[in-house]
């Protein structure tokens, strides 16, 4: 019993940092997946995106209710997350998500992106500022969001 409890405590105390690590552990991949689609927009004369930590953080949220199951895969939410930036960093005007899961690489994901018409539409809209969020699922699976805000 006192093992049990022990045990218990010990995973208790453990857990939130080893999310913490899981999130920090992602921010390289994050980047990656970031430089490439900036180096993808370069290709058509477009302006390079900027990371911004608070569309980070929604995006990660996102990738983390799907990665969990408490949402589907997809765009639940998207209007209610999104408008919530554009408040946030007003003067904001227009915003668009990408999700996707599978992946296990930055390349991986963005490739997937670039030949889904919709997703490539995304990446070469009139957006300025964006975020990356990665989460992964119990199993192993690794799911994205990208969110694109346009900042005037």
């Amino acid at each position: 019993m006192r093992t049990t409890l022990l045990s218990f405590l010990f995973l208790l105390i453990l857990f939130p940092v080893l999310c913490h690590e899981a999130k920090a552990g992602k921010g390289n991949m994050e980047g990656d997946i970031l430089t490439l689609i900036n180096r993808y927009r370069a290709k058509y004369g477009l302006q390079a995106m900027k990371m911004n930590n608070t569309i980070s953080d929604a995006a990660w949220r996102h990738s983390k209710d799907m990665a969990n199951g408490s949402i589907p895969f997809g765009h639940d939410g998207f209007d209610e997350r999104t408008n919530k930036l554009i408040k946030q960093l007003s003067p904001a005007d227009a915003a668009a998500e990408n999700v996707a899961y599978g992946a296990e690489t930055a390349q991986e994901v963005v490739d997937m992106w670039l030949h889904s018409k919709g997703h490539r539409k995304n990446i070469m809209g009139n957006y300025n500022l964006t975020g990356i969020g990665i989460a992964v699922s119990r199993d192993g699976t690794y799911y994205f969001t990208q969110i694109f805000i346009h900042k005037r």
